[in-house]
């Protein structure tokens, strides 16, 4: 009986995906679980997405803007700002003075790229990194533009980014979902919060939704047996339930029935699986020595940055991590260091683990968050404290691996780090050319709902080939 209700619909029933975007060999590899045809050859096979909730400043991390100590506390020029929509945190200010970082930069590599005292991990790595310093999107405000950033619209109900490569990819691995998420708190204990809508299938079939994995209890809600229910009995429920949504199916033929079907069987198998994944009593000392102290302490970012190369190195296709608490409004010289001693060695280990196994060139490391954080003050300013409010016209984020070019800097802003002055990389371009990466036509990647094509990048997106290695 096991796998057969999914097998008898595979025989039986037909979607219009049959007909988009990757077209049938995509859909029946797809429901079989096994790796589909691409556009054309990919160069990454799986991405970890690092992504810094909050808004990481950019001036205090990769943008170095040293022309900024003689503007201290001087008014931001009309000039630059040319009437950029405030937010409410500093729309009621009455002046915005100008505050340059307090921490040092250096250069580093042989690319030359200067990086903040904050992040000296990130430092040692620049020669295997893209830099790009020229991201921008519309939203100023957290909800709508990390929804941008993980959906391609500003409104919730799109599918994530994760939910449309395991629609277009498949699964590399039948024993664990292609798209998995976990969540650290920054030691702050604030951060805006994240809604498990940002990683959903939006209209796409539920199967494709990510499963968040958990610190405290089962990784997965549910994956133990309730007492007294052992896995033989929950072998023989599930066969029964099979057939009882199997009869419904056909009747039906709601693709909804065959999700569940499915994702039974995948519940099952992750008894297995994700207890072994998450055990991490096996791993050397010197492995925790290079993920950091916080390594070994689950729901840490360094804790999850070793389950992300341990899931990599399974075949999840889709690995996102969120850390939280990079909103500094204020106090950001006490806060911003704090983020970065939590995510800068970790991140960096991730690189180099997945270098030394060689999976780096076929796997895209993504980090940075949803927009960057304004020049001026927000709030009162002093001598040794500022804040800084959101901005959206310009901010950094860093790739490794996957087809991205190593070793390079990309885009450049103004004097103020406020306007892109070259190489302006948009939302939906850098959506375009992740999933270019993957051996993707963002063009081509659709799905018909409610009488349209959608795709990750709506009507827009140019992938960034200047990024890309040759």
């Amino acid at each position: 009986m096991r796998g057969e209700a999914v097998q008898r619909y595979n025989s039986k029933v037909m979607t219009r995906r049959s007909l988009l975007g990757l077209g049938l060999p995509a859909l029946a590899t797809l429901l079989r679980g096994e790796s589909s045809p691409t556009h054309f050859a990919p160069k990454a096979k799986r991405v970890i997405y690092l992504f810094q909730s909050g808004g990481p400043s950019q001036m205090e991390l990769f943008d170095y803007k040293p022309s900024l100590e003689k503007y201290f506390k001087q008014e931001l020029p009309e000039s630059i700002r040319m009437g950029q929509r405030l937010t409410g945190m500093s729309a009621t200010q009455s002046t915005f003075p100008v505050v340059p970082s307090v921490f040092k930069f250096k250069q580093h590599g042989q690319s030359g790229a200067w990086v903040s005292e904050l992040l000296p991990h990130t430092a040692k790595l620049v020669d295997d990194l893209t830099i790009i310093r020229s991201l921008h999107t519309e939203a100023i405000n957290h909800d709508p533009a990390v929804t941008f950033l993980q959906t391609g619209s500003q409104i919730a109900g799109r599918p994530s980014m994760g939910s449309w490569l395991s629609y277009g990819l498949g699964s590399e691995t039948k024993d664990l979902p292609a798209f998995v998420v976990m969540i650290s708190p920054g030691q702050g204990g604030g951060g805006q919060p994240l809604y498990d809508r940002l990683w959903g299938s939006g209209f796409l079939p539920t199967r494709y939704q990510g499963v968040k994995f958990r610190s405290v209890g089962d990784p997965v809600l549910y994956l133990s047996n309730p007492e007294g229910f052992d896995q033989s009995d929950r072998r023989r429920y599930l066969d029964a339930l099979g057939e009882l949504n199997q009869a419904k199916l056909e009747e039906t033929r709601d693709p909804e029935i065959a999700t569940r079907i499915a994702q039974y069987e995948m519940a099952f198998r992750m008894q297995s699986s994700v207890p072994e994944l998450t055990d991490l009593s096996k791993e050397p000392q010197h492995v925790f020595d290079a993920y950091g102290p916080d390594s070994r302490k689950p729901g840490t970012f360094a804790a999850n940055c070793l389950l992300a190369q341990r899931l990599a190195e399974r075949g999840v296709r889709f690995i996102q991590l969120y850390h939280r608490d990079w909103d500094h409004h204020g106090a950001l010289p006490n806060g911003l260091p704090k983020r970065c001693a939590e995510t800068d060695q970790p991140a960096a280990a991730l690189v180099r683990d997945l270098k030394e196994r060689g999976m780096l060139d076929d796997t895209l490391v993504v980090w940075g968050g949803e927009f960057g954080r304004t020049v001026y003050c927000q709030g009162r300013l002093t001598e040794n404290d500022y804040g800084r409010d959101h901005h959206p016209r310009c901010f950094t984020m860093w790739f490794a691996g996957g087809g991205m070019k190593a070793g390079h800097v990309m885009g450049e802003t103004d004097d103020y780090s406020y306007n892109i002055v070259k190489d302006p990389v948009h939302v939906h371009d850098l959506q375009a050319t992740i999933l270019h990466c993957l051996g993707l036509d963002h063009t081509r990647l659709t799905y018909k709902y409610m009488g349209r094509y959608f795709r990750l990048t709506d009507v827009h997106g140019h992938v960034v080939k200047d990024a890309l290695r040759a």
